[in-house]
């Protein structure tokens, strides 16, 4: 076979699926992006504070190798450390390509590269462009995409939605079938590789920061044709996002990397415990009582997310919260203005959706749904592994089938830190489109061989699904379906845990599942009918709900995201190991194993914020010589 006869097909077109795209075009092969939204509307725009990258341009004696130590140690030992080493090793690399593409960093008054402070780490590693980086990231790669474009190396299907991969009779990836969102109709798309980046699942939960389109839809068909999916039950809360009745805006951990701060007022009369076991008093009463700073003195306001997630919560359920509500302050109004100018995307958000300016009053925060650590299961040998040219990292147990971006599992564990999604998003693309073409050249037969009936039989099973739910009659209603299994996941899957919560979710899952089967729909034309649409989507998403709750309810122990008060401690003797989640095609349930983690370079150590300092970490058995993507 030739080049030209390889087509590759990148589902997404966020940060992941560009940096994908543009490695493999960049080789002459043929790329086809398949995204539910114009690709420059990708949720990867809504990323705010910044990308981390140890690129050392603070004099602090930063290094990659740090940035793995803080990354390892964020998320809980849960993560397998060759791969977060070598995406730290990259990261400065990936700054400088950035950088050469135009993408608008901020800078020092000297013309360098200008880097924040983050959460879970004492250095300044965020490169940013003011407070919306994720934008200027994406519109960067777009560009170099479109110069592929014009080649006739890339062609985009924009508003067109995966349904179905495409596999021949050895499982082995032969094509997609994707579906128009204007006109509903169906269709086949053939390659020999196909590539998820479809980002998170937050619409599960309704109220989150993603955006609406962030169903987790993609990863749930391709969960119930058989791929694993990994640590379902880590989902991230970031502690600061704007309160509201639709969905959760979020305010970025940049207002703290310049200096924001979290407090309620004081009261005396109440105590806490602190990270160390010590009763501490809630402050002074009726002054600003700085809790994160008072809680951990060396992290302050950066915490990680969970540890900061967990403290607003349980100030507010200790009567603290601003007005008796489940809120706190984020106060940056005694930042100097030219911090403030550096924040102004996120100071308008703000001022847009409340009507006050955070410039003069401080903004009233609660933590919300933002991120999912866990994934489609995805393959990464190591440099040093005897195996390495054997296996195909980021690809699926499905041959053939890569997953890269918030929706694979690989770099973040139980936890990720801000501003690695970015990072991982772009180094996952990279690392595919290096992987890709190497399974192509070793792959001996092609979709050109695959006979037409395979595309066919899946074509007609998305026609026939199509047509069942047209044709349900029954009492419910989708969108209250939708809110009442978000209820529960809100409630009980999110920053506190308990099984008996999770034991009843699961069941109430189940029964949702069963009413999802008597649906009807009050919009049945064929064109733009959003209410089918999510309908379809809708099936997907309760399976990986049930794989998020059922992984939770097994995992009994604390770790990272995953807390549950009746199990207060780490359990690394009988939970240091991955969670991997299989359909039952015979009763729709998942069926959990687990893998062990690859903890090959670092130890777990107990993960301490509150007397932490700068160390120069110890790894063991780092390769000499670890290639990069670029």
């Amino acid at each position: 076979m030739t080049k030209k006869e390889k087509q590759v097909i990148v589902i997404g077109g966020g940060l992941a699926g560009l940096s994908s795209a543009m490695k493999l075009a960049e080789q002459g092969y043929k790329v086809k992006i398949v995204s539910v939204t114009k690709v420059k509307r990708s949720h990867s725009v809504c990323a705010q504070g910044g990308i981390n990258a140890a690129v050392n341009l603070m004099g602090e004696d930063d290094s990659p190798i740090i940035h793995a130590y803080d990354t390892i140690k964020g998320g809980d030992f849960l993560a397998n450390q060759p791969a977060v080493l070598e995406m730290c090793l990259c990261g400065p690399a990936i700054i400088n390509m950035m950088d050469r593409f135009g993408c608008t960093f901020n800078r020092t008054p000297e013309g360098l590269l200008d880097f924040r402070r983050f959460g879970g780490t004492l250095y300044n590693r965020t490169a940013f462009c003011g407070a919306s980086t994720g934008q200027q990231l994406l519109y960067a790669l777009d560009e170099q995409v479109r110069r592929y474009e014009v080649k006739g190396l890339v062609e985009k299907f924009e508003n067109h939605e995966f349904m179905r991969l495409v596999m021949d009779e050895q499982g082995i990836t032969r094509g997609v079938v994707i579906m128009d969102l204007f006109n509903l109709k169906l269709e086949v798309l053939k390659a020999d590789a196909v590539v998820i980046a479809t980002g998170g699942p937050g619409l599960i939960f309704r109220k989150s920061t993603n955006s609406t389109f962030c169903t987790g839809a993609a990863n749930g068909r391709l969960y119930q044709q058989g791929m694993k999916y990994a640590n379902g039950e880590f989902i991230q809360v970031h502690p600061t996002a704007i309160p509201g009745s639709d969905k959760l805006r979020l305010m970025s951990e940049s207002a703290r990397g310049e200096g924001g701060r979290l407090w309620v007022y004081g009261d005396s009369s109440k105590s806490l415990l602190n990270a160390q076991g010590q009763s501490i008093v809630c402050g002074k009463t009726g002054e600003p009582w700085y809790f994160l700073e008072d809680l951990y003195p060396a992290f302050g306001n950066l915490v990680p997310r969970d540890i900061g997630s967990r403290e607003v919560l349980r100030i507010c359920e200790m009567g603290m919260g601003i007005d008796g509500k489940m809120q706190v302050y984020l106060d940056v109004s005694q930042l100097s203005e030219e911090k403030k100018h550096k924040l102004e995307s996120i100071l308008d958000i703000y001022q847009k959706f409340t009507g006050e300016d955070p410039r003069k009053v401080p903004m009233k925060i609660f933590p919300a749904v933002h991120y999912s650590m866990g994934g489609g299961w995805v393959d990464w040998p190591a440099s040093d592994d005897p195996d390495r040219w054997t296996r195909y990292r980021q690809m699926t147990n499905l041959p053939g089938c890569f997953n890269i971006g918030e929706s694979d599992y690989q770099y973040h564990g139980a936890n990720r830190l801000g501003a690695n999604s970015l990072l991982s998003c772009i180094f996952g693309g990279l690392i595919s489109g290096v992987e890709i073409p190497r399974y192509l050249e070793n792959l001996s037969s092609s979709y050109l061989d695959t006979p037409s009936k395979l595309f066919d039989a899946a074509l007609q099973a998305d026609i026939d699904l199509k047509k069942d739910i047209l044709s349900r009659r029954g009492p419910e209603n989708v969108h209250a379906l939708h809110y009442e299994l978000s209820d529960w996941m809100v409630n009980n899957v999110t920053v506190k845990r308990d099984n008996k919560d999770l034991e009843r979710t699961f069941h109430k899952i189940k029964e949702i599942k069963e009413r999802y089967q008597h649906i009807s729909l009050d919009d049945r034309s064929q064109f733009a009918n959003q209410t089918y649409i999510f309908a379809n989507q809708f099936g997907p998403m309760l399976n990986l709900a049930e794989v998020i709750v059922k992984s939770a309810l097994l995992r009994n122990e604390f770790r990272g995201a995953h807390f549950k008060p009746e199990y207060p401690e780490r359990d690394d003797e009988n939970w240091l190991k991955t969670t991997i989640a299989t359909y039952d095609r015979s009763t729709g349930d998942p069926i959990i194993t687990y893998e062990p983690v690859d903890t090959r370079y670092l130890k777990p150590i107990k993960r301490d914020y509150a007397t932490a300092k700068k160390i120069k970490p110890k790894l063991e058995n780092v390769p000499d010589h670890v290639p990069l993507p670029i």
